[in-house]
């Protein structure tokens, strides 16, 4: 198997602080906890922003101020969301991307979203395909459900990305797919040849999902973006703690966690000039 990825999706659009006091908000905040989850395995930030009331936000500026405090601190690959919060125009949701960064997300269908609805309609999935292209930034495919697999092959068709392809399924979302090992391992037989995924687990499904991914050769997501909790009526003390676990896991079965820099060799993805 190859080395296992870890992404650190550390804050998100929905998490608050009431929900979890340690949720990173600002920007050093967010660069601090990207050090501390570098320093822990995690090879991929997965980088939603925030405004200081803690309200998400998709400004370009508020991105371009977080990556570079990231950036200041160490050499972890970062992942724009273009996913946003549900509501969010696709305009607004587009703006990370000019940053240029090594990766951004490209959520490949709509799916019902808790009581709302994240819409992905198919000119809009030409229109965020088109806008990475331009910028040289690798999509991650957002993989709610497995029709939305078809979709990702269907703009490699078109021609509006190209191989390798990096999948991330989100299981466990209400209103989505199900966590499920038989989900899993359906959605990973799916993908084409020398294609890479990894998998988001929401709530309590974010640590056996991870463990499935260790062994069945995936990668694996974790952070408070998706699960605030340690164990069941525990709160985790932080996202670097989450990685820490998922990291110690891959060791104990004899699969090495990869670096940044090997994560970008397995990902195709060049190293940016700026890295620390």
């Amino acid at each position: 198997m190859e080395k296992l990825i870890i992404t650190a999706a550390m804050v998100g659009a929905e998490t608050t602080r009431e929900q979890q006091p340690n949720l990173p908000i600002t920007p050093e905040e967010i660069a601090e906890a990207a050090q501390a989850c570098r320093e822990a395995g995690a090879s991929i930030c997965h980088l939603h922003v925030r405004w200081d009331d803690g309200t998400p936000t998709q400004d370009r500026e508020r991105f371009r101020e977080t990556i570079e405090a990231i950036r200041k601190r160490c050499d972890i690959i970062i992942q724009v969301s273009t996913g946003g919060a549900v509501g969010m125009t696709a305009e607004e949701r587009l703006q990370p991307v000019a940053l240029r960064p090594e990766m951004a997300t490209l959520t490949c269908g709509t799916v019902n979203f808790g009581d709302g609805v994240f819409l992905n309609p198919p000119g809009d999935l030409e229109r965020f395909a088109k806008a990475l292209k331009v910028n040289g930034v690798r999509p991650e495919f957002e993989i709610f459900e497995a029709g939305m697999i078809e979709n990702a092959l269907r703009l490699w068709r078109k021609g509006l990305v190209e191989p390798p392809f990096h999948f991330d399924f989100v299981l466990g979302v209400p209103g989505g797919m199900p966590a499920t090992p038989k989900n899993l391992l359906f959605l990973s037989e799916l993908l084409p040849p020398g294609s890479t995924w990894s998998v988001a687990g929401v709530g309590r499904h974010q640590l056996p999902m991870a463990a499935l991914a260790v062994v069945l050769g995936g990668h694996a997501r974790v952070g408070f973006e998706d699960n605030i909790h340690y164990r069941k009526g525990e709160l985790a003390q932080s996202n670097a703690q989450l990685v820490a676990r998922v990291a110690r896991i891959a060791r104990e079965l004899d699969r090495p966690v990869a670096t940044p820099e090997e994560a970008r060799r397995m990902l195709g993805i060049p190293r940016p000039s700026g890295v620390v």
